[in-house]
């Protein structure tokens, strides 16, 4: 099976979104905010905590089918409930309509309402990896909200990745898989060499002060500015919005001046968390059909190495779709555009069969 959905047809998809999207996003039923709590949570380090708090959001009703959606670094469940993504799929006739669906989007580990390092404990906090995170993520669906099997999990960046864990570590739990903006190997290669400079960035900077600052380390913000321009925003849509220098200062500017509320800690553990991702050894455990969505100008997952393509190999029922570069995509966050996307995954899950729960 060529695991490259045609090129052409995803290129006339965009160039129509460029219309379709100056219409209102579609409504959807009101988000539903939780908080689970996870007893005798133990870590991969070793560590445990009696009682690990969960937050999540869910749209829909119980009694549709179930689908778990998961947000990429630094975000939370709030930020997959914007109009450019929630707004294009889980209105009425979309590909995830909530009146069908039960959306389940869950604050990772160490974000939003869930346990993190900035509630108290500090740089005392267990240091968590997207194992735990996973693990996290399942343990709230299946025990808080009593769900036995899922339609789909759908992630996008960091999100993606857990995806591909999900499918290697609970592999009869869902019927399909759409991990977005990721690849299904180790950190590596530029992906991993600016998280670690941005690591490096707080850490050394002297109001860090070993994770006890009274004030946020000034480190801080300018090494999110950093990472964003460096491995995300599209380079032909930053030569666009930025075609000369004037230009270019004002933007960064308006980026360094931006409201940033994040916490050093939570920053920190978030970022470092990735640092032994790697579910390729597993691959092979996947049993649900899978659709990868990649941007072809993703600055973290450039399709130039051809690891997707190799990777994807390896399953049995994997597609890849590839939105083309454009002045309109933005790089590692085109997929966070549900636009470029949504009626070709929509499709795509129309046709992926129903498998009962544990097969």
């Amino acid at each position: 099976m060529n695991p490259v959905i045609g090129l052409l047809r995803a290129a006339v998809l965009i160039a129509s979104c460029g219309i379709a999207g100056l219409a209102l996003a579609a409504d959807y039923p009101a988000p539903k905010r939780g908080v689970w709590v996870a007893k005798d949570f133990r870590f991969s380090t070793g560590d445990t905590f009696p009682e690990l708090k969960l937050g999540y959001a869910t749209v829909g009703e119980p009694t549709g089918e179930p689908v778990v959606i998961l947000h990429g670094t630094a975000g939370s469940a709030a930020s997959m409930l914007s109009p450019i993504f929630a707004g294009e799929l889980f209105g009425a006739g979309q590909p995830l309509d909530a009146s069908k669906y039960y959306i389940i989007i869950p604050d990772a580990l160490g974000a939003g309402a869930s346990s993190k390092p900035s509630d108290g404990m500090r740089a005392k906090f267990p240091r968590y990896n997207y194992e735990d995170m996973v693990k996290a993520q399942y343990r709230l669906v299946s025990e808080g909200l009593g769900i036995r099997h899922v339609r789909l999990v759908l992630g996008n960046s960091m999100g993606g990745m857990q995806t591909w864990m999900w499918g290697v570590t609970y592999p009869d739990f869902m019927d399909a898989l759409v991990p977005m903006a990721s690849q299904p190997t180790d950190m590596s290669s530029r992906n991993w060499m600016m998280r670690r400079m941005i690591l490096d960035a707080v850490r050394n900077d002297p109001e860090w002060k070993g994770g006890d600052y009274t004030v946020q380390p000034p480190a801080l913000r300018i090494a999110n500015v950093f990472f964003g321009i460096a491995t995300s925003g599209g380079t032909l849509a930053f030569q666009q919005m930025a075609p000369t220098r004037e230009a270019a200062d004002k933007l960064l500017d308006e980026r360094l001046k931006a409201a940033f509320n994040a916490d050093a800690n939570d920053f920190l553990y978030q970022w470092d968390a990735s640092r032994d991702y790697n579910p390729a050894p597993k691959l092979d455990a996947i049993k649900a059909p899978v659709l990868a969505i990649n941007s072809a100008d993703d600055e973290r997952n450039p399709p130039e190495t051809g690891i997707m393509e190799r990777e994807l190999k390896r399953l049995g029922s994997a597609r890849l779709l590839l939105i083309p570069a454009s002045a309109d995509t933005r790089g590692h966050g085109t997929t966070g555009l549900a636009r470029f996307w949504a009626k070709d995954m929509g499709a795509w899950l129309a046709n992926v069969p129903k498998r009962p729960a544990g097969n």
